[in-house]
């Protein structure tokens, strides 16, 4: 999975959770689920090489 690709997840998924947080509360089970979710796909993102002309060019 490409960093872009993981950024657009992340923001879809952010905008959910703030959508449950304003419909079911901050400490909801949904909210909650959300917000590690978002958590994993941070990790992922953190975790993923960038990709450079360099070093995908050797």
């Amino acid at each position: 999975m490409l960093k872009q690709d993981i950024l657009l997840a992340i923001e879809k998924k952010r905008e959910e959770l703030i959508h449950v947080v304003r419909v079911s509360g901050l400490n909801s089970p949904p909210a909650i689920k959300h917000s590690q979710e978002l958590d994993r796909l941070l990790n992922v993102y953190n975790e993923t090489p960038s990709q450079n002309r360099e070093t995908t060019s050797k």
